[in-house]
């Protein structure tokens, strides 16, 4: 959702509320496997950043959320480029676009924010963001 949408998972004390958490969790799930994980809250406080930082408030197309260990794997068997210890698989990771704006803007944007790992995809138009250390690729 937008940044309204991710606003409103938050209460007034700055803490998510469980159901809208598992909302999104759900949202977000393995969309190979069906498997739901709890997704690092510190992600979805870095997509509103970048979502505030690019001046949007519409919707994330999300590429790839959580991934399950057996999903990555075989993603990694058959493609190049996938991470033996991907953080997509500890729900810490999640490649998005917005639509209307270059991914080349939306990188930008995530690496000024200096908050984790950004991988730029500009051939299958999306961006990578991540909870982890700061680095780009």
């Amino acid at each position: 959702k937008g940044s309204k949408g991710i606003s409103a998972f938050v209460l007034e004390r700055g803490s998510y509320l469980d159901d809208a958490l598992g909302a999104v969790n759900q949202l977000l799930r393995d969309h190979r496997s069906g498997e739901v994980y709890a997704m690092d809250t510190s992600l979805l406080d870095l997509l509103h950043a970048v979502q505030r930082r690019c001046e949007r408030d519409g919707p994330f197309e999300v590429i790839s959320g959580y991934r399950s260990p057996s999903t990555n794997e075989m993603l990694r068997r058959n493609s190049t480029g996938v991470a033996k210890r991907s953080l997509h698989t500890q729900g810490r990771a999640i490649d998005v676009r917005i639509p209307g704006l270059d991914t080349g803007d939306l990188r930008r944007a995530a690496m000024e924010l200096s908050a984790g790992g950004v991988g730029y995809y500009p051939k299958s138009a999306f961006v990578h963001l991540d909870t982890g250390r700061v680095r780009a690729w």
